[in-house]
């Protein structure tokens, strides 16, 4: 039988618990923070903190619950132990190190963005979990854009990485440069969906270099001057012009980039993981790319995309088995290709 884990996420603004049995998840459990942030445009990390205090044990509680198991079937405790915000990461690991002492189980550390690239093989009720093959990653979200190659468990290269805003931030920027209010992703997504994609010839940055870095600051600076020209749109159709246009020059450069990476590394399947996943545009972008160029694209499940435990517990379950257990090394920024990541 697979491993049977809890988990604990707790690196940024949600707090998140779950259950897995390898990779298949018998219950996850996200408790957002959107409404306490969303007043100041962003993520204040003192207040996330002070509610994942308040939220762990409950979100804890309730993902054991829905599992239908108990504390004493489980073979061991995983957590996020970075990158995050260090307030935010330590009260998932005293949880998560309490429960892993008073049940006597292996407490496991894990790397946010490898959990992120498990994310895209988990199963549950309503999909099978996934083998772990060797792919491509795009890992975009508003912390992190990067390009890694896939070999295996443990076995990550980076491949180039954004030298200033990740995708996911220039999308907040620019949303609350528009008054769109935070998170702005989803709401740019969707207004995207509305406008004309070439209404406005916004920077492809980088985009004729062969190198598989990426830049987003240049395009948030190029909305901002727009603005500054021509004013606030100023009606529905012309906000949604905007918008569309901003997301065309994200998801073209993320999609040149990707295939770049592909042919340089000779995989032929993509997956496209982090909390930018979710974001429809750019789902469908990789849909026609796979089919017109002849490659495997996986697109993670809605419900996983964003952070959340599940992922977490499914790294720790495939580290368990695979004799690759870590203890727990919170940190704030340490590279997914960090020899501590990587199998030895």
């Amino acid at each position: 039988m697979a491993p049977r884990i809890l988990a604990i996420e707790s690196s940024c603004d949600e707090t998140a618990a779950a259950v897995v049995e390898g990779s298949h998840v018998l219950a996850s459990v996200v408790r957002s923070q959107i409404e306490i942030h969303a007043r100041f445009g962003g993520v204040v990390p003192e207040l996330a903190s002070r509610h994942h205090l308040g939220g762990v044990v409950p979100v804890v509680d309730e993902a054991v619950q829905r599992s239908g198991c108990s504390l004493a079937e489980l073979d061991a405790i995983a957590v996020t132990e970075g990158p995050g915000l260090v307030g935010a990461l330590l009260v998932g690991v005293q949880m998560a190190s309490g429960l892993a002492t008073a049940l006597g189980v292996p407490l496991i550390g894990v790397h946010h963005m490898e959990g992120h690239l498990l994310s895209a093989f988990l199963g549950d009720d309503e999909r099978p979990a996934r083998p772990l093959r060797a792919h491509v990653a795009l890992l975009v979200s508003g912390g992190h854009t990067e390009l890694c190659d896939v070999a295996g468990l443990g076995q990550y290269r980076i491949l180039g990485a954004t030298r200033d805003d990740a995708a996911g931030e220039a999308y907040d920027k620019v949303a609350k440069l528009l008054g769109l209010g935070y998170p702005g992703g989803p709401v740019i997504d969707g207004l995207a969906a509305e406008g004309d994609p070439t209404a406005i010839a916004f920077p492809r940055a980088m985009a004729d270099r062969s190198t598989l870095e990426l830049s987003f600051s240049g395009l948030k600076t190029a909305v901002r001057v727009y603005v500054d020209r021509h004013g606030q749109p100023g009606s529905r159709q012309a906000l949604a012009d905007l918008c569309a246009s901003f997301q065309a020059a994200v998801i073209d450069v993320l999609m040149l980039k990707a295939q770049a990476a592909l042919r340089q590394t000779g995989r032929d399947r993509l997956h496209i993981v982090g909390g930018v996943a979710a974001n429809r545009g750019l789902r469908a972008a990789a849909e026609r790319a796979a089919r017109e160029h002849g490659f495997s694209f996986e697109a993670v499940p809605l419900r996983y995309c964003g952070d959340n435990a599940a992922m977490i517990g499914a790294a720790a379950a495939a580290r368990l088995e695979a004799g690759l257990v870590q203890g727990v090394h919170v940190h704030t920024s340490l590279a997914l290709d960090d020899p501590r990541v990587l199998a030895s």
